[in-house]
C-alpha cells in the first residue's frame, strides 16, 4: 500500500539565504574582507555576491571602508536588541524575585534623556502595584521613585525636568511647590530611601532606594496600602539588604 507524504516542505527565498551567508562571512572578519574573499567563503558567484553587497550597503548591514566590507550599524542594532531583551528579561526575572521575598509590588525607574522611564514593575493579584493614574514620567515630585530619580541629579538637570514638569498637586498630601521639593530632596541622606505617604495615591505609601545603575540614576522602590504603612522602613529595608546581596554578587546587572 502506497503512502502519501503530506510534510510540508518550507519555501525558502534563496537571495535572503546568500545575503545571510554574507553576513556572515563579513561578521567573521573584524577588519573587514573584499568582495572576492566574502563572495568565495559565502559559495556565490561574484556578480551575484556584488549585488547582495549593494543591497545590504544600501539598507546599513553592511559598510564598505577602503576596498573591504565591514558590518554596519543596522547589523549591530540586531546583535544589539537581543542583549537588551536578555538584560530586561533578567530585570524581570529580579524584580519577581524581590517581590516573593519581600511582599510588596517592586518598581525598577531610571532618569533617561530628562525624563523619568519606570523600566520594568513586578506584582500579582495579592501583591497589586500603583494604578498610574497620572503620567509618571510628568509627576516625579509626588512619587517616591521620582524623589529618589530627583535626588541624585545636579540642580541643573533638575531645573530642567521642573521646566518641563511643574510641581503641581496630584494629591491633598503632595508635596506643596517646587522650593519645598528641593528642600525635603536637600534633607535627604546621599543613600538614604525616599519616602511618600498619599502624595501620588491616595490610601498608598512608598519608599525608594537609589541604586547604581552604570552612569544613570536609578532607583528600586515598594509601595504599601496605607493601612500596612507601619510595615515601610522594614520592607525598604529587606528591599535594600537583597538588591545589595545580588550586586555584591555580580549576578544582577541593570544596564539597560
Amino acid at each position: 500500500m502506497s503512502s502519501v507524504d503530506n510534510t510540508v516542505v518550507p519555501t525558502l527565498i534563496g537571495s535572503v539565504q546568500r545575503a545571510l551567508r554574507l553576513l556572515e562571512a563579513a561578521g567573521s572578519h573584524s577588519d573587514g574582507a573584499p568582495a572576492k574573499q566574502l563572495a568565495r567563503e559565502a559559495g556565490l558567484p561574484l556578480p551575484t555576491a556584488y549585488h547582495l553587497l549593494r543591497t545590504l550597503t544600501h539598507e546599513g548591514y553592511l559598510r564598505r571602508e577602503g576596498g573591504v566590507f565591514v558590518l554596519g550599524a543596522a547589523a549591530g542594532r540586531l546583535a544589539g536588541g537581543g542583549l537588551q531583551q536578555k538584560r530586561r528579561s533578567m530585570i524581570l526575572d529580579s524584580l519577581a524575585h524581590f517581590r516573593d521575598v519581600v511582599g510588596a509590588p517592586i518598581y525598577f525607574a531610571v532618569f533617561r534623556d530628562g525624563e523619568i522611564e519606570v523600566v520594568g514593575v513586578s506584582d500579582s493579584p495579592a501583591l497589586p502595584a500603583v494604578e498610574e493614574w497620572a503620567d509618571f514620567r510628568a509627576t516625579g515630585h509626588a512619587h517616591a521613585i521620582g524623589q529618589c530619580l530627583l535626588g541624585q541629579l545636579d540642580a541643573e538637570t533638575r531645573r530642567a525636568y521642573y521646566a518641563s514638569h511643574p510641581v503641581e498637586a496630584v494629591t491633598p498630601y503632595t508635596v506643596r511647590d517646587q522650593r519645598a521639593l528641593e528642600q525635603r530632596i536637600a534633607s535627604m541622606g546621599r543613600m538614604e530611601p525616599a519616602i511618600e505617604r498619599q502624595e501620588y495615591a491616595l490610601g498608598t505609601v512608598c519608599a525608594a532606594i537609589p541604586i547604581t545603575a552604570g552612569d544613570a540614576a536609578a532607583t528600586m522602590a515598594i509601595s504599601l496600602p496605607l493601612h500596612q504603612q507601619d510595615r515601610l522602613l522594614y520592607v525598604v529595608d529587606r528591599l535594600r539588604s537583597e538588591v545589595g546581596a545580588l550586586l555584591s554578587s555580580l549576578s544582577f546587572s541593570i544596564s539597560i
